[in-house]
């Protein structure tokens, strides 16, 4: 079951990176918050979110050792930092470069699939917050001045804990397979972070 639902999932990733626009911050628009639903369903919709969500999860459990807390570093620095960039930008702060990072969060979270890099946890839930972090203020600034900013904002974050759980369960599952689908998974949400920064050049 999980094999299937990641080949189909890596099939939409590759297809996408073809053809997303060069904006990395893809999805609803902004008009269309409407409270927790609409901030729940929004991630699913931004293949850049969804995909950098899911490969953090991948990632973590294709690195970790065993399992236990290890898991957790990477999708709990993801969710803290998302939290702190969209409180940054619900208060409309600025962060220069928003765009450009959330397509390199793509190519390093792709990488670090492929790659399996085993890093402390602590340095991999600030090397994947910092990415985060720009997430977050993207749809802060979406939220801005939105009465249902709040209940919009503890969607996104269910769902990104939701999606994180999934790429821990698909990555879990794939620890003991060829390595090959891993890599390719990865390589998927790498290109797709690719061609949105050269688009962007």
């Amino acid at each position: 079951m999980h094999l299937s639902r990641t080949k189909s999932t890596l099939i939409l990733i590759a297809a996408s990176a073809l053809s997303m626009s060069a904006s990395a911050h893809t999805g609803v628009e902004a008009h269309s918050h409407s409270g927790f639903i609409s901030g729940f369903v929004h991630p699913l919709f931004g293949l850049d979110h969804l995909a950098a969500m899911v490969a953090v999860g991948l990632w973590s459990a294709l690195a970790a050792r065993k399992a236990g807390p290890e898991l957790a570093w990477g999708p709990l620095g993801f969710a803290a930092m998302l939290l702190v960039g969209a409180v940054l930008g619900l208060q409309g702060v600025m962060v220069p470069a928003v765009e450009p990072m959330i397509a390199a969060s793509l190519l390093v979270t792709g990488l670090l699939v492929v790659s399996r890099l085993r890093v402390p946890g602590l340095v991999a839930a600030l090397g994947v917050g910092a990415f985060a972090l720009f997430h977050g203020v993207a749809h802060g600034l979406e939220l801005a001045g939105e009465t249902s900013a709040w209940p919009t904002l503890a969607g996104m974050l269910t769902a990104t804990v939701l999606l994180h759980c999934a790429g821990l369960a698909a990555g879990w599952a794939l620890r003991q397979r060829t390595v090959w689908i891993s890599r390719t998974a990865g390589m998927a949400v790498a290109l797709m972070g690719g061609a949105l920064l050269a688009q962007m050049a």
